[in-house]
């Protein structure tokens, strides 16, 4: 387990799913913790729950607001006095045939997937030059690896791959800082939001657990010195979809 005593880690979309599991390896590696997501009281209950409880903060965070982001910036550095770490893990999803997809939902996934990445990392860049590095790793989606983008996904597919090239071009423009960029490919992946998704993912054992990704970002963190596991995907070794592709028709989960 990749040693995180002292080291300063945000993570978004902390209070479930992989957020939830990344967040329960790095207490375990001795990080200190700056849990953002928008139910406050589901980030205390997990705060309960660690090892290292006296070193974790929770910051109610709608990450689709710039002053959200802001503020969580500004609670790490006057609590913590530096960031060595982020994990954008926020993210929703919105499966529909592209003329039937509630214009809302476009909104929700650009802000949600993409935009609080990018602001977020362009929040912190700064501190972590200042501290002569630092480390941002962006849960992506396997997705990106399909070509073209499932039918159903393609707003959702088209903003993680645009995410894609955001953290390479960010890595090229922040290496000779000493900072890292790492995006992580997970495929389908046992949370709440997949578990509710009907037609598509019947056979659950064949869902990676979240804990296979956490595992993933804590290697990502173990490399030191002039290593930078720039992507890593992670996907199935059994593709869960019970069809060739996802259908056109499925219930739309509830978030």
């Amino acid at each position: 387990m990749a040693d995180l005593k002292e080291k300063v880690c945000i993570i978004t979309g902390a209070s479930g799913g992989i957020g939830k599991a990344i967040v329960e390896k790095l207490s375990k590696g001795g990080a200190k913790l700056v849990l953002a997501a928008r139910r406050l009281e589901v980030l205390e209950e997990l705060k309960k729950s660690l090892t290292n409880k006296d070193k974790v903060l929770c910051v109610k965070c709608d990450v689709t607001k710039q002053k959200d982001l802001e503020n969580l910036v500004d609670t790490a550095l006057k609590n913590f006095k530096k960031i060595d770490v982020v994990v954008n893990g926020a993210g929703v999803s919105s499966q529909h045939p592209f003329w039937e997809q509630p214009l809302e939902d476009i909104e929700k996934v650009m802000y949600t997937n993409y935009f609080s990445y990018v602001m977020l990392s362009r929040l912190v860049v700064n501190s972590m030059k200042e501290n002569g590095g630092g480390h941002i790793v962006n849960i992506t989606s396997g997705s990106v690896m399909v070509d073209p983008p499932p039918r159903n996904f393609i707003v959702y597919t088209s903003l993680k791959v645009a995410l894609r090239a955001f953290a390479k071009g960010l890595f090229w423009e922040m290496r000779d800082f000493g900072i890292k960029i790492t995006s992580i490919f997970p495929g389908v992946t046992q949370t709440p939001l997949t578990s509710k998704l009907k037609e598509v993912s019947v056979d659950q054992s064949r869902l990676m657990e979240p804990e296979a990704i956490a595992d993933t970002v804590m290697f990502a963190l173990s490399q030191t010195g002039n290593v930078n596991p720039l992507e890593l995907a992670v996907i199935n070794q059994q593709t869960p979809w019970t069809k060739p592709v996802i259908p056109f028709k499925q219930e739309h989960p509830q978030e």
